[in-house]
């Protein structure tokens, strides 16, 4: 009798071109073995909540991932994480900057007053089994005066950042409080996406990195 073959290893795709992202899962010794960025329309829906349209995305980019790995054979099988950031105050959702104009309007919106970053993850298995979690972030910005936001519109760190700004960066100075989870505001909860991985078998708690991106 022939004996039977070892079960092939799972792969990771993240689902993300964001080298934040990237770096992020990196941080807890998970190296994807590939990237699938999706390329989706992120204009909110009619009435759309700040919170549902993060786990909506989320959900939507894995599943559009998960499409791709499933057409690669190098991937298969493979796991898939994903995740979207929103930005709002109150019920404004605030853009993803493409103009410096975009991010002037949005640093002084939240100049010297609160707001909240909802960001959902979502894992797909090689199964397809989905499992997904939405953390939210309160945070409240310093009054920033007109020579500071000069200065950080200069730098241009806004630069495709919801919100205008990128926590990570020089942006870190303007945060009075932060409630919640500081790498969901950067752009991947970890713990959050460590446990769905756990849950789903992946071996995330081996803290090894498991391929290499491509």
């Amino acid at each position: 009798m022939f004996a039977a073959s070892p079960p092939r290893p799972a792969h990771l795709a993240l689902a993300s071109g964001s080298p934040r992202r990237l770096a992020l899962l990196q941080q807890i010794g998970i190296e994807p073995d590939a990237l699938l960025p999706a390329d989706l329309d992120e204009t909110p829906g009619r009435n759309e909540s700040p919170r549902k349209l993060a786990a909506r995305l989320s959900l939507e980019k894995a599943r559009a991932g998960a499409h791709v790995a499933r057409a690669r054979e190098n991937l298969s099988p493979c796991f898939v994480v994903a995740a979207d950031t929103v930005v709002c105050v109150g019920r404004r959702i605030l853009p993803k900057c493409e103009t410096v104009e975009q991010a002037e309007d949005c640093l002084r919106l939240l100049s010297g007053r609160a707001h909240r970053v909802y960001t959902g993850v979502t894992v797909i298995d090689p199964q397809g089994r989905e499992r997904s979690r939405l953390v939210e972030t309160r945070l409240r910005f310093k009054r920033l005066s007109s020579r500071e936001i000069e200065a950080y519109l200069a730098g241009r760190e806004w630069a495709g950042k919801a919100g205008g700004y990128a926590i990570q960066g020089a942006a870190g100075g303007f945060v009075v409080q932060l409630v919640g989870s500081y790498t969901a505001v950067v752009g991947l909860p970890l713990y959050e996406t460590r446990a769905l991985l756990d849950g789903l078998g992946f071996p995330a708690h081996d803290l090894r990195a498991v391929g290499a991106a491509v």
